[in-house]
């Protein structure tokens, strides 16, 4: 939700969202106009069909119980490198890094690297380097 705008400009939305969909299940259980009705003002709308998607098979296939590890959440609609990583370390302690774009080029450029970096997807490791 916080996708190019403020906390500010999103507390409502996600009050109202939270109480409309209070779990996981709910928001599985939902119809798909009523998802997009409580998203409607936030753009990015396939954010919320991937969110709406997610809940579904969190729901139908995992007993309404996220993984807890990197590859399990990259598993799920919608959830990328970036944020699979970030859930996996915040909700679940993994020892990972989420690294976004904006990390690598404040990186490259605190050290002064030229050497291309590797393709983002080969580098989820664990803080021991063992990928994730």
């Amino acid at each position: 939700m916080l996708q190019q705008t403020t906390v500010t400009a999103v507390i409502p939305y996600f009050e109202r969202f939270t109480q409309l969909f209070p779990t996981v299940g709910d928001l599985a259980r939902a119809d798909a106009d009523t998802v997009m009705g409580a998203w409607a003002g936030l753009g990015y709308y396939a954010r919320a069909r991937n969110l709406h998607a997610c809940a579904q098979v969190v729901a139908r296939d995992l007993g309404g119980r996220f993984p807890n590890t990197v590859d399990g959440l990259r598993a799920l609609p919608g959830i990328g490198p970036y944020t699979a990583a970030a859930i996996a370390a915040i909700a679940f302690g993994r020892p990972v890094v989420p690294v976004d774009g904006n990390v690598e080029r404040v990186t490259t450029r605190l050290f002064a690297m030229t050497d291309p970096l590797p393709p983002r997807a080969s580098r989820h490791r664990t803080a021991g380097g063992a990928p994730e």
